[in-house]
């Protein structure tokens, strides 16, 4: 009789899966359900904005937590950070289900299987969940590389919720055949590769062994077969039906209708401003008001325009986590540097080429998460798929500033309402002369000018700025130095849309 009763203990405690709730027969309880929307695209802001959810659903005393699941995928390291959260610092304190009411591909589907439970609408989809990287194609050792880190990933949140592991590894990688076969003494239905079939027709049903997903095939379920193959625990039509299986299977009863946790506007912003081709055009527009406004006398316009665009940059890019304290300032001392060589030193030295470097290195910084006491070097897949994303926003934006500086060099001094944003082209005139717009003419609105011909810089040249010949003040270039104001200049080239300046060797200052 003992060793009949340690059995039976036995059994009933180590018999209950870990996926399936224990309920009491006769007893009901009441639970609160929240529901939060996961939809578009994976991104650090989308994880900020599922935790911000969370905890306000968890401190108002939600027991059920219901993501709203449609999403064709994102950033793997996005994915991950939810993944981690739901798994380690969720499950804990709250009841995660997963409720795919369109599509949870890629990333989406690590998110699904991360919760507890995945309940999925009709006629929706879950897996596809190979990675890929921005205009890069993965092979050989890089993309096994890849495609184990997002494996282990997925058998993490199948051991920690009862999912078939071989199932979700097969989303991840193609070469994985994956065979169902019935265990003839459970009845029970078991998951084996291809090369692991098993031989013994006593113990399996070898000859009705059902391919799954093929050698050369990526595994995307429908709901139906989710639900088959026991990914999801239900398939419904909308979400009251899941909250009704919910209930009936736990045996508790939900109070009033759930309340849904919508993304903020404000979080919709730092996504759209965290995208990498609204990164690249920040980056375009920024470099370009640098170009313009070094190209211009005084400060203008064109510099406030890169200050706004480096500023959403850096604010965006803190927002999700992606720039720390360290890197900002790094940044900061940059532009500092620079705007002390460009403003009060004379010349281009060392103070403008370290703020050229701190500059760089701060950007660098801000593509790589990473703590402020290491160096934002990438050590994992993730880490190098988010540089390759955030290097390639970068090249965009630059070869976009390159052909619209190329434009507006070219074509904007045309423009008589716009000519004052940057230096205004020369015209070409008979004999050994140009003909100029004057910023102030004399008497007359054009005047000769020569090679050789002699004058004073009226502002000061950094290269840009003007300078006077005779009586009339001229816009010019000084060749390879910064002038300061009353310099000596003598003209050395009338270059199409430029007066090119050197210092007078024999001059000095007027």
């Amino acid at each position: 009789m003992i060793l009949a009763f340690c059995v039976a203990a036995w059994g009933f405690a180590e018999g209950v899966p870990a996926d399936e709730p224990v309920t009491h027969a006769g007893t009901v309880r009441d639970a609160k359900a929240v529901i939060i929307p996961c939809k578009g695209t994976i991104d650090p802001a989308l994880f900020y904005s599922i935790k911000r959810r969370t905890e306000t659903a968890l401190q108002g005393g939600a027991q059920y937590l219901i993501y709203k699941v449609g999403t064709y995928g994102g950033r793997v390291d996005a994915a991950d950070d939810i993944a981690k959260y739901l798994i380690q610092d969720v499950a804990p304190r709250g009841h995660t289900v997963a409720y795919v009411a369109t599509e949870a591909i890629s990333a989406g589907a690590l998110v699904s299987v991360s919760c507890r439970d995945i309940i999925m609408q009709t006629n929706t989809t879950i897996g596809d969940s190979a990675p890929i990287t921005m205009g890069e194609k993965l092979e050989g050792v890089e993309r096994e590389k890849a495609e184990s880190f997002i494996r282990a990933i997925f058998e993490r949140a199948a051991e920690a919720n009862g999912y078939p592991v071989l199932l979700l590894k097969a989303m991840v990688t193609v070469q994985i055949e994956v065979f169902r076969v019935r265990n003839l003494r459970t009845g029970d239905y078991e998951f084996f590769e291809g090369d692991g079939l098993p031989t013994d027709a006593n113990l399996y049903d070898v000859k009705a062994a059902q391919e799954i997903n093929g050698k050369d095939e990526l595994l995307t379920l429908t709901a139906s077969q989710a639900r088959e193959y026991g990914i999801a625990r239900a398939v419904v039509g909308d979400v009251n039906e899941a909250l009704a299986f919910l209930a009936e299977r736990d045996g508790v009863r939900f109070v009033g209708q759930p309340m849904v946790l919508e993304t903020s506007w404000s979080e919709h912003m730092v996504s759209w401003l965290s995208s990498p081709a609204v990164m690249g055009v920040l980056v375009m527009l920024a470099m370009l008001g640098v170009y313009l406004e070094l190209s211009t006398p005084g400060f203008g316009l064109p510099g406030i325009v890169a200050v706004v665009c480096f500023s959403i940059i850096l604010s965006s890019k803190y927002l999700v986590g992606m720039a720390n304290w360290v890197e900002i300032a790094i940044l900061f001392v940059g532009v500092v540097l620079l705007l002390i060589e460009l403003f009060v030193l004379p010349g281009f030295g060392i103070a403008g080429m370290l703020g050229i470097a701190l500059i760089l290195l701060g950007l660098f910084g801000t593509l790589i998460r990473n703590a402020p006491d290491e160096f934002p070097w990438p050590k994992t897949p993730t880490d190098w798929n988010s540089l390759s994303s955030g290097v390639f926003s970068l090249s965009l934006g630059f070869v976009g500033f390159l052909v619209l500086a190329w434009i507006l060099s070219r074509y904007l001094p045309k423009f008589g309402f716009m000519s004052g944003l940057i230096l205004a082209p020369t015209v070409g005139g008979r004999g050994a002369g140009s003909q100029v717009s004057m910023t102030a003419p004399p008497d007359n609105s054009r005047q000769q000018l020569h090679v050789n011909d002699v004058g004073a810089a009226v502002t000061r040249l950094r290269p840009a700025g003007k300078a006077r010949f005779g009586e009339a003040v001229v816009d010019v270039v000084a060749d390879g130095e910064f002038l300061d104001k009353d310099t000596v200049v003598v003209i050395i080239a009338v270059q199409g849309g430029r007066v090119v300046v050197k210092r007078k060797e024999s001059g000095g200052r007027v």
